[in-house]
């Protein structure tokens, strides 16, 4: 009689596994590899890409430098912004020259009080005793001196030098560009930019062998003229922002020493 249920079994061959002891020596060399490989990561990409920190110089090849830099100057002014914003909500202090019409009738009932005691005592009213000091000349129109503005005195001197190289760009509502010298350390640079008629944020700064410096920041300026000394050798420049409703042209005339200009 055959039986229902074939109960045969197959032979299955066997593999064998081979651990590995994790051991506190492998362990913590696994660790330190790790970590060595995340801190290499932060250094040449992370830094660079967030906050415009190369200290390694691969940031400034790769592209990844001028980006956080960029992301840092568009966090600075959405802060610049949102302070203005937060200044202009604030209620303008009341002019203590303005006084409540409470005090200036109980003002008129005192000086109506001194009037009518006075005249019983026949006396002049403290108002009208007072010494009116005399009028004195005021200064003939030739002979007010006015101190010349620092900016149209440094574009007037500017503009009788040799330039190099002038640009122009027109912006729209806020769009930004980065026009920058190629200069090395101590060189001075000319430079005299506008907005022609308009207004633009800027940042004046350079960057260059894992460096960067700030040399000024400005909100809503028509225009700006001096010179330029970089502090180290690298690319010194400008970057602008239109933050305004409409387009804004700016021109850039620059001379001195550098070795170019670099443009988009």
């Amino acid at each position: 009689m055959t039986n229902r249920y074939d109960t045969s079994l197959r032979a299955v061959p066997r593999v064998a596994v081979q651990t590995v002891p994790a051991t506190p020596g492998g362990l913590i060399r696994s660790t330190l590899l790790a970590a060595g490989a995340a801190g290499a990561v932060l250094v040449l990409f992370w830094l660079p890409a967030e906050y415009g920190i190369d200290p390694t110089g691969v940031g400034g090849l790769t592209g990844l430098t001028e980006m956080g830099e960029i992301k840092q100057q568009l966090a600075a002014e959405a802060e610049a912004d949102a302070r203005a914003a937060a200044e202009t909500e604030v209620a303008a202090p009341t002019d203590p020259g303005v006084a409540a019409p409470e005090i200036l009738a109980r003002l008129d009932r005192i000086d109506a009080q001194l009037a009518a005691i006075a005249a019983v005592i026949g006396t002049v009213p403290p108002a009208e005793a007072v010494p009116v000091a005399p009028a004195t000349a005021e200064p003939a129109p030739e002979e007010i001196a006015t101190a010349p503005d620092p900016v149209e005195a440094a574009v007037a001197e500017a503009t009788t030098a040799e330039w190099r190289d002038e640009v122009s760009y027109t912006l729209a509502a806020g769009e930004g560009i980065e026009v920058k010298l190629a200069m090395e350390e101590g060189q001075t640079a000319r430079y005299a930019w506008t907005a022609n008629g308009g207004v633009v944020n800027f940042d004046m700064h350079g960057d260059g062998g894992g460096q960067k410096v700030s040399y000024e920041q400005g909100r809503a300026v028509p225009e700006q003229a001096g010179d330029l000394t970089a502090a180290f050798t690298g690319n010194h420049g400008w970057f602008w922002r239109n933050r305004s409703d409409a387009p804004v042209t700016v021109t850039l005339r620059t001379g001195g020493d550098y070795q170019e200009l670099r443009v988009p």
